[in-house]
């Protein structure tokens, strides 16, 4: 499966049923799908997907060619698939379901932590920053867009 924003929508959707299941949060309903956005933003800091891979290779080779020498079959080129494949191997190649980890999972916990702390949409948080991390750590490495 290719991954895009709404990919990240999903990991989202399943972190924020988790929270409200483990009574970590509170929110108003009404605004669950903001709340959904803001967190899949935030996310998208921490997790690069398939579109944001194939969109900073395409800026590579255009880079390198020039915007006016790209060939219209881009995305077959040997120069986009070399591209591409050095992005993701600078990640270590490191990913949940098919999201490529940015920054450490600890540290993408770290920032949703701080996150769910600072949204204006959510009314209580509920448990210390260290519970939440190790929660949210704990999740989101079985997170799967299979199951979900």
């Amino acid at each position: 499966m290719r991954t895009d924003f709404d990919t990240l929508r999903i990991l989202a959707t399943y972190t924020i049923n988790l929270l409200v299941e483990a009574k970590m949060i509170e929110f108003d309903i009404e605004k669950r799908e903001a709340l959904i956005d803001a967190m899949a933003t935030e996310y998208g800091v921490s997790f690069a997907t398939d579109e944001d891979i194939r969109d900073q290779a395409i800026e590579e080779v255009e880079d390198k060619m020039g915007a006016d020498n790209l060939p219209e079959d881009i995305l077959e080129s040997e120069m986009f698939n070399h591209a591409r494949k050095e992005i993701i191997k600078s990640f270590s190649g490191e990913n949940i379901s098919g999201l490529y980890l940015v920054e450490s999972l600890h540290q993408a916990a770290n920032r949703l932590t701080k996150f769910l702390m600072d949204c204006e949409v959510i009314d209580d948080v509920f448990g210390s920053d260290e519970e939440i991390h190790a929660f949210l750590v704990s999740k989101i490495r079985v997170f799967s867009t299979k199951k979900n």
